[in-house]
């Protein structure tokens, strides 16, 4: 008894409450969501699940404005787990708006009639009967959505808090200040994706196969991730970024630990951000899941992933530069090359638009290599910048249908411009700013990253970015030449005129996408506002 008396008493972690109001309020409403879909009616799930996420999402960034315009100070909050600085505030900010879009994608139900997540009349019918799913013999599930009026479709509203806990995973990774706390928001992040990547409605089977391969190479990343943590640990004594950093600029340890842990660490970021060699999954992931996923996934996990990875190599690994630069270097050039090249082999959109996404992931990296403050303003600029132009990529590429489905085949776009002269011009200004062509965002993004890391000494690197640069814009000006120089097949595809959620959509970062080539003066300074703390 007297030793336990003796026992000093279990402190709480302090916990600012203000600085983290962004992060509680979309896991609140995440909680919220999943009671809601447990209680309510089937057929009122949808509104309230839609109302719920949007003013989740309004709130989150009402408070997360109202907290920045204040200049706050960087502070270390939930025990030392998240800091929360100004390449937080403005990481938290760039997920949320590209979060909102993207849930408006997921919740058009005016597209396809029902929306992407709708279950099959076959498998409603046998849910009554007691039975299994009905399938043909050659294993695809049968979708007779439009039959009779009583097989009227209706949306599944599970994606709504999947979305909100993606979301909130992402938000926590990229503000992470231990590497436990990074793996447990990668953890939160990528499962609820994996579910959503097998939730198509249409092509079931390859949306399905497509899930399965996320989550067994997922599972590959976070297995190299976790095991980074351990050698880290072994070598610094603790998981905190900045201990690491301390223990890498003066201890006698064997730098062995240190190097074989960031190595590990770094396969499990880099293959969350598409990274080549690392990038396997992105295709047939881009493909297979319902193009509303993939433009949420495709946009925010790619700022969630680099801005951990920057968070990572600035607070941790920034007194070892010399030593892992050149590994990233070889790393940024194998994506660049890989992304290029292979990109101009695809004779699908979707596919096509992953391959482009690798080769921008190594000209993101050369932002994140740049230990700079003008590579830490460049590095978010390039990332809200590609995430706005994604998603209306993707909001496009829905649009275009044949009877059975997307006409994701290039083949498919040919003529578009004299079937839809609105979606084709607007498809063409999206494809122009993924080349970096100016007045549009890619051009100020990649300027800008470009910028920064040759004057951190990284020329050469940018010299085969330009390179890679105009070998990708081959396979974007090849749909371009499609769509105005070449004929509609007279059974090609329709272009569907799309409901109020998905014009918004495509009208947000259509119109982001211009601004920010035009005036991008004060998100880089807003980007430019602080660095990295731990």
């Amino acid at each position: 008894m007297r030793a336990l008396a003796q026992v000093a008493p279990i402190e709480m972690p302090a916990v600012d409450w203000a600085a983290t109001a962004p992060l509680w309020i979309v896991f609140t409403g995440a909680c919220v969501s999943v009671l809601l879909e447990a209680f309510l009616p089937r057929h009122q799930r949808w509104p309230v699940q839609v109302v719920l996420t949007g003013l989740t999402l309004v709130a989150a960034l009402v408070a997360l404005a109202g907290y920045a315009l204040g200049s706050p100070a960087a502070v270390l909050t939930f025990g030392t787990a998240l800091s929360v600085d100004a390449p937080s505030l403005f990481l938290w900010g760039t997920l949320i708006v590209l979060a909102i879009p993207s849930l408006l994608l997921i919740a058009d139900r005016s597209v396809e009639p029902g929306g992407v997540f709708v279950a099959s009349a076959a498998e409603r019918a046998a849910v009554r009967s007691g039975g299994g799913p009905a399938t043909p013999a050659g294993g695809e599930h049968v979708d007779r959505s439009y039959g009779a009026p009583d097989e009227t479709p209706t949306m599944q509203t599970e994606p709504f808090p999947f979305v909100l806990f993606a979301l909130g995973g992402m938000m926590a990774f990229v503000a992470a200040n231990d590497l436990l706390t990074m793996f447990i928001a990668l953890e939160v992040l990528s499962l609820p994706l994996y579910l959503m990547c097998g939730l198509a409605r249409r092509r079931r089977l390859l949306s399905q196969e497509s899930a399965v391969k996320y989550f067994l190479l997922g599972a590959f990343g976070s297995a190299f991730f976790l095991y980074g943590i351990a050698l880290l640990y072994g070598y610094a004594g603790s998981v905190r970024l900045s201990a690491i950093s301390q223990a890498a600029a003066g201890t006698l340890a064997s730098d062995t630990l240190l190097f074989a842990g960031l190595a590990l660490l770094l396969v499990g970021l880099l293959f969350k951000g598409s990274v080549a060699p690392f990038h396997t999954w992105t295709p047939d992931v881009y493909q297979g899941a319902p193009t509303p996923v993939t433009a949420f996934m495709a946009a925010c996990t790619k700022v969630a992933a680099f801005g951990a990875i920057a968070r990572v190599l600035y607070v941790g690994f920034g007194s070892t530069v010399w030593e892992w630069r050149g590994v990233l270097w070889v790393v940024a050039v194998v994506s660049m090359v890989v992304g290029a090249v292979l990109g101009l082999t695809q004779t699908d959109v979707k596919r096509m638009i992953a391959y482009s996404s690798i080769a921008h992931a190594g000209f993101i990296l050369l932002g994140a290599m740049a230990l700079t403050p003008q590579g830490t303003s460049g590095l978010m600029f390039y990332l809200l910048a590609y995430g706005f132009t994604t998603v209306a990529v993707f909001g496009i590429i829905s649009l275009v249908r044949t009877g059975d489905g997307e006409a994701s085949d290039l083949a498919a776009w040919a003529g578009l411009a004299k079937r839809s002269p609105l979606v084709a011009g607007i498809m063409t200004f999206l494809l122009l700013a993924l080349a970096g062509i100016p007045l549009t965002s890619g051009f100020t993004a990649k300027f800008a990253v470009f910028s920064a890391a040759s004057a951190d000494g990284m020329v050469p690197l940018v010299v085969i970015a330009l390179v890679a640069s105009a070998v990708a814009a081959f396979f974007y000006l090849r749909i371009v030449v499609l769509m105005y120089f070449s004929d509609p097949a007279e059974d090609g595809p329709t272009v569907v005129v799309p409901g109020a959620f998905t014009t918004v959509a495509i009208t947000l970062g259509t119109l982001a996408t211009l601004v920010l080539g035009i005036l991008p003066t004060p998100v880089l300074e807003w980007a430019a506002s602080g660095a990295f703390s731990g």
